[in-house]
């Protein structure tokens, strides 16, 4: 029984207190348990690239941000949480921009409202990187 895709995203959970074994919160990622157990998580992880995606969706909930048909950058994009998050809150078009290769989800890189500068540092960034565009807003 598989609860979460990588390990990281069950030691998470697990720090969240969100996991429990038989009725109690698990406390201790490394902890044995019996194969008659019963698992229950809580909260099912989200589909995000990332877990500081969520870090974001907080962030916008509290502080109202207009997303809503602008043009955003994500500087150190890296796999592209906060690119997917701004997607989902209606953005027009997001640059993500990261000085790594290959870290991008390949699913957001393949959506046409994405345009993705990978080994590119932040501070080499020029107008003509952004195709014209001008940037409403940065994360």
């Amino acid at each position: 029984m598989n609860f979460f895709a990588i390990h990281s995203r069950a030691r998470d959970a697990i720090a969240r207190k969100t996991v429990k074994v038989d009725g109690k919160i698990v406390f201790k990622a490394g902890e044995m348990v019996s194969d008659g157990a019963t698992i229950t998580v809580l909260l099912l992880p989200q589909s995000y690239v990332s877990r500081p995606a969520l870090k974001l969706i907080y962030a916008l909930d509290m502080f109202p941000v207009m997303t809503n048909k602008v043009t955003a950058i994500d500087v150190g994009a890296s796999t592209g949480g906060f690119t997917q998050v701004l997607l989902e809150r209606g953005v027009a078009h997001m640059i993500a921009l990261d000085v790594g290769h290959n870290q991008f989800d390949a699913r957001l890189s393949a959506n046409s409202a994405v345009t993705l500068l990978e080994g590119l540092n932040v501070r080499d960034l020029k107008q003509e990187h952004l195709s014209g565009r001008e940037i409403d807003l940065i994360v």
